[in-house]
């Protein structure tokens, strides 16, 4: 019986990991679920899962949980660090960190230092921490199996060959709902219209992410830790039909691609049940589905969160934390109506233009970048309070 801890597991991600566990039936246990504030829904996963510990971030929601008695028996723990303890729990074999933005970095980590395998959905903490979290996950032996469609699909093309037959990466990108919408337009642009994603379901913020092209950016950094290449080598092209979910290209000039409908299911499943495939009840590919497969070039000037992407990458140190943490700030005012769509590229590159360089970091650099970047953002948008 494997043991799985699902940081997150109200989110997107999280609901559909127990969706998986829920197929897969016998081999798979859920050990501990974790959340931000939702603990009415925590409560329902926990109900029908049993895990031997829930967690909740906000103290008052966790006392709400707590009165309802709908713990089933659980285990609760409260607080900013229970995510972690989660995480680092000993009878979690395989940890699902699926956490939106920042606030995934730490429970990460505590898995990773844990020797845990790691169900990577939460980007930003490899794009914040990156060289980081490599280091420690050598010291205890954790390894990454990504979530992310895209990176699941180059872990499985990358198979074909070795990492030094490798020539390019390529990771596809839908292009939102304003692929071909004129720039001078995006002004005007609202959150009901950005959150209207053509292929994917997703949560509010990635789905904004996927609309600036940021989320592809992040998959940049993202894919030069995981799979240890230099960013000139990982190129972008624009796929609407999300069939294809990423390419790699071998220096012989042959390309391997993994395929499938755009359902998250496909590659969480993957991760669960590395190096095994298991049957699925999700819906097969058919020839209909690729009847018209079309790639083209992402405009960087409609769409300049790419490119900062890629400099992030080249720049390494904190440069990816200044990234992540002023796109949070801009996505969210977004969302609220307090910005426009195109102030979010502007604000980080603001935010990644002010930083100060730190080469070697730590955890606390991290810590520091993050937050000096969010006051930038803050600053540029003209927002009071944190």
């Amino acid at each position: 019986m494997t043991g799985v801890a699902i940081l997150g597991a109200t989110g997107s991600i999280g609901r559909s990991t127990l969706d998986v566990i829920r197929s897969l039936g016998d081999g798979f246990r859920v050990v501990g679920m974790s959340a931000g504030s939702n603990w009415e829904a925590l409560a329902e996963a926990a109900g029908e899962f049993g895990p031997k510990r829930v967690a909740l971030a906000d103290e008052s929601a966790a006392a709400k949980l707590e009165a309802s008695g709908a713990l089933n028996g659980a285990h609760l723990i409260a607080g900013p660090g229970a995510s972690a303890e989660i995480a680092a729990a000993e009878d979690a074999d395989i940890v699902v960190s699926a956490i939106v933005g920042a606030a995934g970095l730490e429970p990460t980590l505590a898995a990773v230092r844990a020797g845990k395998r790691v169900a990577l959905a939460n980007k930003e903490s490899l794009v914040m921490a990156g060289a980081l979290m490599l280091e420690e996950a050598r010291a205890s032996r954790a390894t990454f199996l990504p979530v992310d469609s895209e990176h699941s699909a180059v872990f499985q093309a990358k198979a074909a060959g070795s990492d030094r037959e490798i020539k390019r990466i390529i990771l596809t990108a839908s292009g939102g709902p304003f692929r071909d919408r004129p720039r001078e337009d995006f002004e005007g642009i609202t959150a009901e219209e950005a959150l209207r994603h053509p292929t994917w379901d997703m949560g509010p913020k990635i789905t904004v992410d996927s609309a600036t092209l940021m989320n592809k950016a992040l998959e940049i950094i993202e894919a030069r830790w995981l799979f240890d290449v230099e960013p000139s080598r990982i190129d972008v092209w624009i796929h609407p039909q999300s069939v294809v979910h990423s390419m790699v290209e071998f220096v012989d000039g042959s390309v391997v691609a993994q395929l499938g409908l755009p359902d998250m299911r496909l590659p969480i499943q993957y991760a669960l049940t590395y190096p095994e495939r298991l049957p699925s009840d999700r819906a097969p590919l058919g020839p209909g589905d690729m009847s018209s497969l079309t790639f083209e070039r992402p405009d960087t000037e409609r769409f300049p969160a790419l490119e900062l992407g890629w400099r992030a990458a080249r720049e390494g140190g904190t440069s990816g934390a200044a990234m992540s943490a002023a796109n949070e700030v801009a996505a969210g005012a977004f969302l609220e109506g307090r910005c426009s769509f195109a102030d979010i590229p502007r604000v980080v590159k603001a935010a990644m233009d002010a930083r100060e360089p730190v080469e070697d970091t730590r955890l606390q650099d991290v810590r520091k970048a993050d937050s000096a970047a969010r006051a930038v953002a803050r600053r540029e948008l003209g927002l009071d309070g944190p």
